[in-house]
């Protein structure tokens, strides 16, 4: 049994990386800087419910204390520009003494230039550098994510999609991913990048999104100028290579 700290814990990605980390016997550690915030589902049979630690990685009030004893950190929160690389540097400030710390990042971030990928790129480096052993996993765009923006437009009368390659993936195998890296060694550096198994234009996922939440509006294929446009239209924001996921988009729907 391994003693691990999950940053975020309590998101979209940590929930079903915490029920496998309990599934596996880890003894886990939730960091959050809600005092009321939920740790996780009920647990399993022969699982222990995860501690619940409140501290804030953003002023790095109460890290240490959340740090402390763990083998494992998971680092899953994540934020907008600056405050993103506030935060990693606030939890390696508190890691030394750690063995093992898995970073989870985004495939294409030294591809597409968003302010939000350079941010996650520097927290990339900060890990590298740290002298903490560590394991950087980046993953491709998760299926809830395209479904979230497709849904925000239903105040529009048709469907804006970006005329772009995207290669969504299953929150839950990104989680299995993850559970396999903490059983395994750091590899000070970073594991093959994993994606979906669909590499598609976003209005042909938007169509199969349509047919599934039964729209009616028609979808309408976006073309915008600069970079970062282009860079999503190359693919720069896909995997190379066979794909890891294999819970497909529609399937996601159903």
């Amino acid at each position: 049994m391994t003693s691990i700290l999950v940053t975020g814990g309590t998101g979209t990605l940590g929930r079903p990386t915490v029920s496998q980390l309990q599934a596996a016997g880890h003894h886990l550690r939730i960091l959050s800087r809600n005092p009321a915030a939920p740790t996780t589902e009920t647990p399993r049979a022969g699982s222990t419910a995860p501690d619940h630690v409140v501290a804030d990685l953003s002023t790095g009030a109460g890290v240490a204390a959340a740090v402390e004893g763990v083998e494992v950190i998971v680092h899953l929160a994540t934020s907008q520009g600056a405050k993103d690389i506030v935060q990693t540097k606030n939890l390696l400030a508190a890691a030394a003494g750690v063995r093992h710390l898995v970073l989870m990042s985004i495939a294409g971030i030294d591809r597409v230039p968003l302010g939000y990928y350079r941010a996650k790129l520097e927290s990339e480096r900060l890990v590298a550098e740290s002298g903490t052993p560590y394991t950087i996993l980046r993953a491709t765009q998760f299926h809830n994510l395209l479904d979230k923006v497709l849904t925000g437009q239903r105040f529009l009368p048709l469907v804006l999609a970006p005329a772009v390659q995207l290669q969504p993936i299953a929150v839950e195998e990104v989680a299995t991913r993850i559970a396999e890296l903490v059983d395994a060694q750091p590899v000070n550096g970073r594991v093959a990048d994993i994606g979906g198994p669909e590499r598609r234009p976003v209005p042909e996922f938007a169509r199969l999104w349509k047919q599934a939440r039964a729209v009616r509006r028609p979808v309408v294929p976006l073309r915008l100028p600069g970079r970062i446009f282009r860079a999503y239209a190359a693919g720069d924001a896909t995997v190379e290579g066979p794909a890891y996921g294999r819970i497909t988009f529609a399937e996601y729907l159903r």
